[in-house]
């Protein structure tokens, strides 16, 4: 049932997607008479809650791929999400999904990311491996569900934000624990609970069509705008595609992103990067038309990319909305290979850099040592919100997890400034 201050969320969700885990109280603060007045949908109230959360503020200063302290206006974490929730807003709109709903998925799908991007992540998995490791898609649970302070039971368990069951379950991009043989996973060991109740009656590893549209809006930002920042940067020049080694050296590195053979990778780069709004780019020497000429690319591969899931995904499941486990998210095996390539140039020109590969290097010392040092320290080490829990683990497992928790919320200025702090 919903509160007296909330409104219907969009037709063909129910009672069972808009259940919450803690029961809230009715606000308190309104004046005499206005209890009634105004009103959100549950999602609306969902999507408020990650927004204001200082877990999203933080992602103003993590890396997304060019580190935000860099010349220029890179992107970082919190843009980066503020982007995807735009276009996984437009595309679930189109489609019948609850658009606060997959709003809310955009914003909080890289919540839990660490400092300096995946390359902090991959540091704090080897570092973690006794804990069960770190995967930022598994911290995107454990903060919505229990580290980020809004809800608390009334025994005192936290609570997390305390979302509907259908905004964590389009938040969870990879509904799994972790492989045996390793791999990206949604849930740790601490949080299989609160993923059986999200999950209750979910087909198998089966995603809700939410959590495929925000994952394909992840893919369409992380690609295009990653290009589009290593343009801004003058890290990338597409010029260097004319030459058909470059081309191919592309297409090798796309392989880990698509299933396609390296021919149909060079075929696809090939049409991609013959496309006028992709070849236009290179008419301008660099200033604002050169500016321009950038962004209207951004826009036209955008939209190539969102309009195509759309179409496809109506001829194959019809009209009518389409949400939660009622379709799945069509998108064209072109499309796909296009997003590989352009993950491939950002990779190839950008994050391999020599010089970025150097200064990787050292992101990772320092998210190790960070973990190393705060762990022998324990309690005098931590904020205040992780003291409590890291004096009740029962063992070291328990207490690494806790410092992970700690770790992996600092930005990237906050953690090189405690290293240099705890290393004296």
């Amino acid at each position: 049932m919903l509160a007296a201050s909330e409104t219907p969320a969009s037709p063909g969700y129910d009672a069972y997607d808009l259940m919450r885990r803690l029961a809230e109280l009715p606000k308190t603060a309104p004046l005499p008479g206005t209890a009634d007045a105004g009103g959100r949908s549950p999602f609306a109230r969902d999507r408020a809650r990650v927004l204001h959360s200082k877990s999203f503020r933080r992602l103003a200063g993590k890396t997304q791929v060019v580190a935000p302290d860099e010349e220029g206006v890179p992107r970082t974490r919190l843009t980066h999400s503020l982007e995807v929730a735009q276009i996984a807003r437009e595309i679930g709109a189109q489609l019948g999904c609850d658009p606060d709903l997959v709003d809310l998925a955009g914003l909080a799908h890289d919540i839990g990311h660490p400092p300096f991007g995946h390359n902090g992540e991959a540091a704090l998995d080897r570092i973690g491996a006794a804990a069960g490791g770190f995967e930022a898609n598994a911290q995107n649970l454990r903060l919505l569900a229990r580290l980020e302070p809004k809800v608390v039971a009334v025994d005192g368990r936290p609570g997390g934000l305390n979302l509907t069951r259908a905004a964590l379950d389009a938040v969870i991009k990879y509904p799994w624990s972790r492989p045996a043989g390793g791999g990206k996973f949604g849930v740790y060991a601490d949080e299989q609970a609160v993923f059986g109740w999200v999950r209750e009656s979910a087909p198998g590893t089966r995603r809700c069509l939410e959590a495929q549209v925000m994952d394909w809006a992840d893919d369409v930002a992380y690609s295009v705008h990653d290009v589009e920042d290593g343009l801004d940067a003058g890290r990338i020049d597409l010029t260097r595609l004319a030459d058909p080694d470059e081309r191919d050296a592309v297409c090798a590195a796309a392989r880990p992103y698509s299933d396609e053979s390296t021919d149909d990778l060079r075929t696809v780069l090939d049409d991609l990067l013959a496309l006028p709004a992709v070849a236009g780019r290179g008419q301008y020497p660099p200033g604002a038309l050169a500016d321009a000429a950038v962004k209207a690319m951004t826009s036209e591969l955008t939209g190539r990319f969102c309009t195509g899931a759309i179409a496809a995904t109506r001829a194959a499941a019809g009209d009518g909305p389409l949400l939660r486990y009622r379709a799945d998210l069509q998108v064209p095996r072109r499309l796909r290979a296009e997003v590989a390539v352009l993950k491939a140039v950002a990779g190839r020109y950008v994050i391999a850099d020599p010089s970025r590969l150097r200064a990787q290097e050292r992101e990772q010392q320092i998210l190790t040592d960070l973990v190393r040092v705060t762990a022998d320290r324990g309690v005098d080490a931590l904020d205040p919100e992780f003291r409590s829990g890291f004096a009740a683990a029962t063992d070291d497992a328990a207490r690494l997890r806790i410092v992970l928790d700690q770790i992996s919320l600092l930005t990237d200025a906050q953690a090189i400034a405690r290293h240099q702090r705890l290393r004296g």
